[in-house]
C-alpha cells in the first residue's frame, strides 16, 4: 500500500484528500500545522503539528515509507514549503506543489501591495482610518503599532488576548464568504481600507469583490517566493500526477506487467 503525505490546511487539500480517500492500495495522511484551534473535518487520517524542520520531515518520510508528497499548504506558508522541498530532496521522495493562483487585478480595483504585514499597516498612514483586517490571528498583532486606526478583525479562531488598541471589533468566521455578505459587513462598519493576503481562490474573494463595488482601497501582502519544482494549480492535475508517480515507482508486478 502506497503511503502519501498531503501537506494541507487549505480547501484544495481537503478536496484532494476527498478524491483520494478510499482508493484501493492508497493510504493518505493529511498533515496540518495546528494553527487553527478547531480545524474542519477531513476525509482522511490527520496528523497535527510540526515535524521539526526539514531534517525532522525527512526522517518522517523515511520512517513512514512515504511514496510521494503533495504540498497543498497556504500560498503564504513559505517556510513549510521550503522544508518540504529540502526534506523530499534529502529522502528521495517525489514532491508536487499544488499552488492556488493569485487574484488578478480587475477594472475598479484599488490595490496597493506591501512586502509584509507591518509594511501594510504602515501604509495605512497616520490619519485615523476604519480598517478591515483579514489576516492570521498572529499576524494581526502588527496593528498594535498603529493604534490610531479602528479595526475590524475577522478570524477563524478568537483573537486572544485582544489587540492592544483602543478600538477593535472581532468577527469569527470560516470561509467561503460571499460578496453580498462581505459588502454588508464592510458597509455596516464604515470600512475605508482592507489589509489582506492575495490568497487566491473563491472562498475569500468576497471581500475583494465587495471592496471593488464600494470603492474601498485594498492593501495586499505580496506573496513569498516558493521553492522551484513541479507545481500545478488544479486539483485534478495533482491527482493525475500522483497516480502517474505511484505507477512509475511501482514494480512490474504491482503494475500488472
Amino acid at each position: 500500500m502506497a503511503h502519501v503525505l498531503l501537506l494541507g490546511g487549505t480547501g484544495e487539500a481537503r478536496a484532494l484528500a476527498g478524491r483520494l480517500a478510499g482508493r484501493p492500495g492508497l493510504r493518505v495522511t493529511l498533515s496540518l500545522a495546528g494553527r487553527t484551534l478547531a480545524p474542519a473535518p477531513q476525509p482522511v487520517p490527520v496528523r497535527v503539528g510540526g515535524f521539526g524542520g526539514a531534517t525532522g520531515l525527512a526522517d518522517y518520510l523515511k520512517a513512514e515509507g512515504i511514496a510521494a508528497v503533495i504540498d497543498a499548504t497556504h500560498p503564504y506558508a513559505a517556510r513549510i514549503s521550503a522544508n518540504a522541498a529540502e526534506a523530499c530532496a534529502a529522502a528521495g521522495v517525489p514532491l508536487l506543489a499544488l499552488r492556488r493562483p493569485p487574484w488578478e487585478r480587475r477594472e475598479g480595483d484599488r490595490w496597493r501591495e506591501a512586502v509584509d504585514v507591518p509594511a501594510a499597516i504602515a501604509a495605512l498612514g497616520a490619519a485615523p482610518r476604519r480598517v478591515f483586517l483579514a489576516l492570521g490571528r498572529n499576524e494581526v498583532r502588527a496593528a498594535e503599532a498603529a493604534p490610531q486606526h479602528s479595526y475590524v478583525v475577522r478570524s477563524v479562531d478568537p483573537i486572544a488576548p485582544p489587540l492592544a488598541v483602543p478600538d477593535a471589533r472581532y468577527v469569527l468566521g470560516r470561509g467561503p464568504f460571499t460578496q453580498e455578505g462581505d459588502r454588508a459587513l464592510l458597509a455596516a462598519h464604515g470600512i475605508d481600507a482592507i489589509v489582506a493576503k492575495n490568497s487566491g481562490g473563491a472562498a475569500t474573494y468576497g471581500k475583494i469583490a465587495a471592496a471593488r463595488a464600494l470603492g474601498i482601497g485594498v492593501i495586499l501582502i505580496a506573496r513569498p517566493l516558493m521553492p522551484d519544482g513541479p507545481a500545478v494549480d488544479d486539483i485534478g492535475a495533482a491527482e493525475a500526477w500522483l497516480m502517474a508517480t505511484l505507477a512509475h515507482r511501482a514494480g512490474p508486478a504491482e503494475r500488472g506487467a
